[in-house]
């Protein structure tokens, strides 16, 4: 599986879903088990090193403002929904977290952010159709610290300072 038909999968289960992330990773699910068992495993490659891309203070900081704080699993789960929102979405926040405010069209924080149930899709599905846990994929393990400098999450004025589109769009 290619970058292209792995953004493809992710697109087709949220559109499907209309925004629930919970319906996306069981649309998700059920595509997968439309492929093989090595399709699936290629699946969940692509979708942990975009999640482990994106373990980065600067993201953290996004997360904060547009969750109204985020703990270690609140951020887990917020990487999740990202790469559930899309390649231009997630490549944009990567490249600017700020612009998440051009990027989303909405957020409501009691539904959108977290994506936990998307970190599970590809392990689900797989265990589906093989009866058997997937086999460790072969990747770097994850970065035990987020990339980048850290800074206080809980100062809102450096906050707002520091991601001003998100503070305005979604906090003032």
């Amino acid at each position: 599986m290619d970058e292209t038909e792995f953004w493809e999968l992710v697109d087709a289960g949220r559109e499907a879903a209309d925004g629930d992330p919970d319906e996306q990773a069981d649309q998700l699910v059920r595509r997968l088990l439309e492929l093989d068992p090595e399709a699936i495993l290629d699946f969940a490659r692509h979708f942990e090193s975009r999640y482990n891309r994106a373990y980065r203070w600067d993201l953290w900081g996004a997360a904060w403002v547009l969750l109204d704080g985020a703990s270690d699993d609140a951020f887990d789960f917020f990487r999740c929904w990202l790469i559930g929102q899309g390649r231009e979405v997630f490549e944009g926040a990567l490249h600017d977290p700020d612009s998440l405010a051009d990027l989303l069209e909405d957020f409501d924080d009691e539904i959108d952010g977290d994506g936990e149930e998307l970190g599970y899709a590809a392990d689900e599905a797989y265990e589906r159709l093989t009866g058997t846990v997937a086999p460790d994929l072969g990747l770097p393990p994850a970065p035990s610290e987020p990339e980048g400098t850290p800074f206080d999450l809980e100062n809102e004025s450096g906050l707002a300072d520091r991601y001003p589109a998100l503070w305005n769009r979604f906090r003032e």
